[in-house]
């Protein structure tokens, strides 16, 4: 059997109201079960500051990711979210090339 590897990729920093963080982790990490075409969904607590999270997201394609944005339960977290959410730091796309072997 082949192994499919992601054609799409995202890493973002996402800074929460202060005092947030835990409650914005948990807030996006209640809609990520059902995503059609998501490879692998992680959140990080940022080590330099105490109010970031870093989301690192890995998908089968671009359409993919832009298609999970309109799904009920990610609408539903975004809307819940949004209120915790001070801004944004860093973004960056990528095309994910090699996988290393653990």
């Amino acid at each position: 059997m082949e192994e499919v590897v992601p054609e799409y990729g995202l890493i973002g920093q996402m800074l929460a109201q202060p005092g947030q963080r835990a409650a914005l982790v948990a807030i996006l990490s209640e809609a990520t079960d059902a995503m059609p075409g998501n490879m692998g969904y992680l959140i990080g607590e940022d080590s330099a500051n105490t109010d970031a999270i870093w989301i690192v997201e890995l998908w089968d394609t671009k359409a993919s990711h832009a298609a999970s944005l309109e799904l009920p339960a990610v609408q539903v977290a975004i809307s819940k979210a949004r209120p915790l959410i001070a801004g944004f730091g860093t973004r960056a796309e990528f095309t994910p090339v090699a996988k290393a072997r653990a």
